[in-house]
């Protein structure tokens, strides 16, 4: 059980800081499709693939002391910012998780703004249909976020830059 906190702990311990609750879901979801062992169960919800366990374990994790939540004010919004404190360090090297793979992943998904991760990982949601379905049903789906074609198309290309960076075992 605890297993599955260690694994979002690694995920923070490479990250080192993520700015935003819709970025951190979407980072875990495109861990996930990239089959790295997250365990949370995902639903398509107003802003693409969301989990109620992931927001549960996080807050968990702020409870503990593993990670700290920042509150800041931006604009006319609150803003979170998360980051691993010294106990969640801690805990973690009670584990032997494998997952320097993930590094690189993670990496590449935080420098991303999450609105291109709220597209990435719509994309990934509705991977089970071809490339012209899932291009038209972005569209319909996020049709307030006025995706253009070319940001579709470079979150297709996105998606297999993640992939490359996966080593292969």
């Amino acid at each position: 059980m605890l297993e599955d906190h260690a694994r979002l702990i690694a995920l923070f311990d490479y990250a080192r800081e993520v700015v935003g609750r819709k970025k951190l879901q979407k980072m875990v979801y495109i861990a996930k499709k990239l089959n790295f062992p997250f365990c949370e169960k995902y639903q398509f919800h107003f802003y693409g693939p969301y989990s109620e366990e992931l927001t549960l374990r996080v807050e968990e994790l702020c409870n503990l002391g593993f990670l700290e939540e920042m509150k800041e004010k931006v604009g006319g919004y609150y803003q979170y910012r998360y980051a691993l404190t010294e106990e969640g360090g801690s805990f973690l090297k009670h584990y032997e998780l494998d997952l320097s793979s993930l590094k690189a992943c993670v990496t590449l998904m935080n420098e991303q703004p999450s609105r291109i991760l709220e597209l990435i990982s719509t994309i990934m949601y509705f991977d089970h249909l071809q490339k012209e379905e899932i291009a038209e049903k972005v569209k319909t789906v996020k049709q307030k976020q006025k995706y253009t074609d070319e940001e579709i198309e470079e979150a297709f290309q996105y998606i297999e830059e993640l992939r490359a960076n996966i080593p292969t075992t």
